[in-house]
């Protein structure tokens, strides 16, 4: 684009609105793409305009809006749509609830190119209908053609968003401790977990409890499994005590162990693990007392149909240690991100 006088401007395509205020109006008097008239000439300079912006013929330039809309078209997932471009940026909100993903790499590749800036909310996070979830804009008024088809290029074959619907889970729920078993105290995870469950597309098959042994642990989670169960939660006994037995029965059952601890408080002893398809969750008593643990930040990954991975947990760390807020605001906080 080029700065001319607005007496040199007839003729010329206006690259950018032109606002004013006049009569009680406020807004655009010239909209981008006004060819510029001899009468518009008085107009604008009663609007204090003595310069516009007007296209350059073969500059190699492309305007804010056009360069929006070509990176909006790089990442579309297909539960999100945009609005706009309004203010130069193109808006991505979720059209249904699931856990957002990020190329953390793309991305920076990305905003690293020098008039792109894409912003998102990070990685992993759980979104409710209706969230905004990226917003993608040049800085300046214009940028060069080849800062966007470098941009093009990077996303070949490769997904910058995905927003993940959450999938319906058929869901087992073992309880195990001597002390539950025989009744000396009431179990308190059950409803615990069923309020939790109630945000996802759960079914769960039962709730079973179990006494401080091996065999009928692990016959617990084959039966549940038997049932069509793609979801176990274990709970109880989930220490490195000798005697805590419930890591032993999942190994029992011919699970992978994943990981039995993980970077984050609360929640440090949740173990992690899979049986082919169906994920195994280890929960530690702080899921009874504490509002959100890392209990709370799996779940949304699970029902995602996310695999977890020792890399994904052990990520954890960065950001794993819960600042205990009255009251709670997860998952609009620092815990759980990676």
């Amino acid at each position: 684009m080029k700065k001319v006088k607005v007496e040199e401007a007839v003729g010329m395509e206006l690259c950018h609105d032109v606002t004013a205020m006049y009569d009680g109006f406020k807004g655009p008097a010239f909209r981008r793409g006004h060819r510029i008239r001899p009468e518009d000439i008085p107009r604008l300079l009663d609007f204090g305009k003595k310069t516009v912006y007007v296209w350059e013929a073969a500059a190699g330039e492309v305007h804010e809006e056009d360069a929006a809309r070509r990176l909006a078209a790089l990442c579309q997932p297909d539960n999100a749509s945009y609005t706009g471009p309004s203010e130069g940026k193109m808006v991505l909100t979720a059209r249904e609830r699931g856990m957002l993903r990020v190329d953390t790499g793309l991305l920076r590749e990305l905003n690293a190119i020098g008039d792109i800036t894409i912003t998102t909310l990070p990685d992993h996070y759980p979104v409710e209908a209706g969230a905004r979830l990226a917003s993608l804009r040049i800085v300046p008024l214009v940028t060069q053609e080849e800062q966007l088809r470098r941009a093009e290029e990077l996303c070949q074959g490769r997904t910058l968003l995905r927003l993940c619907p959450y999938g319906h889970r058929k869901v087992g729920v073992i309880v195990t401790g001597s002390e539950v078993y025989h009744g000396r105290i009431q179990d308190k995870f059950e409803p615990v977990v069923r309020e939790k469950l109630k945000a996802y597309p759960a079914e769960i098959l039962g709730v079973t409890l179990c006494d401080d042994d091996l065999e009928m642990i692990a016959a617990a989670g084959e039966n549940y499994r038997a049932m069509g169960a793609d979801l176990l939660l274990f709970t109880g006994g989930m220490s490195v005590d000798p005697d805590d037995l419930t890591p032993g029965a999942i190994r029992r059952m011919g699970a992978e162990i994943i990981s039995h601890g993980v970077p984050a408080q609360p929640g440090n002893m949740t173990l992690v693990a899979y049986l082919d398809n169906t994920a195994i969750l280890g929960v530690p008593g702080a899921a009874i007392s504490l509002p959100t643990t890392i209990f709370d930040v799996l779940l949304p990954q699970i029902f995602a149909g996310e695999r977890l991975t020792k890399g994904d947990l052990i990520s954890l760390g960065d950001g794993g240690l819960c600042q205990l807020c009255k009251p709670c605001h997860w998952p609009n906080c620092t815990f759980g991100r990676y």
